[in-house]
């Protein structure tokens, strides 16, 4: 059987194949290039504001590298859960910044948590006081910039003869320093303090455990806020007396 004769276009008349015109061919090319085009506009838009967001012009000012903080020295959490969720955000942010101490504490030679909280309470000092017959220790609220420092002045100033050791945590950088009679004196490597008080010092001064987890296991734990003047008075008072274990040698409350 002969093969069919081809058109002049080259297509067999008798194909089943569509066939177009001239005509057709030429609006069905300009249909596909208005299509072309116009997904090509979106593209570019799309990569635009991509960009705009990547150097912070999509309506936002981007951060100026001379704002006078070195991001490197930064430790900023992956993601929020290692945020602490006790404090908020602006808190966490402004310990890791160094702006305000993650954690601070005195370390007394005082058996006694309440004795401790009575005399926080006479210095004008908000803390929980944890008991421990290696010395009681004040876990300070207030934390903002030199407070911690204040409370250990305040505290050896008011009570005569007493000394601590002020532990502070800022910036994950711990440093410690013995005061007396109101003033600072030599500081200590974090390693000697630690060797030498209870181990709980340590976790808390790291932020592995709180004075509300220390009060569930069983310790002593008290809020010098609990007491006003004369209550704290009054413990002084029952600790101070002959037989009683707890005082502070040499002491006086001013």
């Amino acid at each position: 059987m002969s093969d069919m004769p081809e058109d002049k276009n080259g297509m067999n008349p008798d194909s089943n194949e569509p066939s177009f015109s001239d005509a057709e061919l030429e609006a069905a090319m300009s249909d596909f290039e208005k299509e072309f085009a116009q997904s090509d506009d979106s593209a570019q838009q799309e990569d635009s504001g991509t960009a705009g967001d990547a150097n912070g012009t999509s309506g936002v000012a981007a951060p100026n590298a001379d704002d006078g903080l070195d991001m490197e020295t930064v430790d900023v959490p992956d993601d929020a859960s290692e945020l602490d969720p006790s404090v908020g955000f602006e808190d966490e942010l402004a310990g890791l910044l160094g702006n305000k101490a993650k954690r601070a504490a005195l370390i007394t030679r005082i058996a006694s948590a309440e004795l401790l909280a009575a005399f926080c309470q006479l210095s004008d000092i908000s803390a929980d006081c944890i008991g421990s017959n290696q010395g009681a220790v004040a876990m300070l609220n207030n934390l903002d910039g030199d407070s911690p420092e204040a409370a250990a002045k305040d505290i050896t100033t008011v009570v005569s003869g007493m000394s601590v050791i002020l532990g502070v945590n800022r910036a994950d950088k711990l440093e410690v320093t013995m005061y007396a009679g109101g003033k600072a004196g030599p500081t200590l490597a974090p390693p000697i303090l630690f060797n030498s008080t209870p181990r709980f010092v340590e976790d808390l001064m790291l932020g592995i455990t709180t004075a509300a987890q220390l009060k569930e296991q069983g310790f002593e734990v008290i809020d010098a806020g609990r007491f006003d003047h004369a209550s704290a008075m009054q413990v002084i008072a029952k600790h101070t007396r002959p037989g009683k274990g707890g005082s502070v040698r040499g002491a006086s409350v001013q």
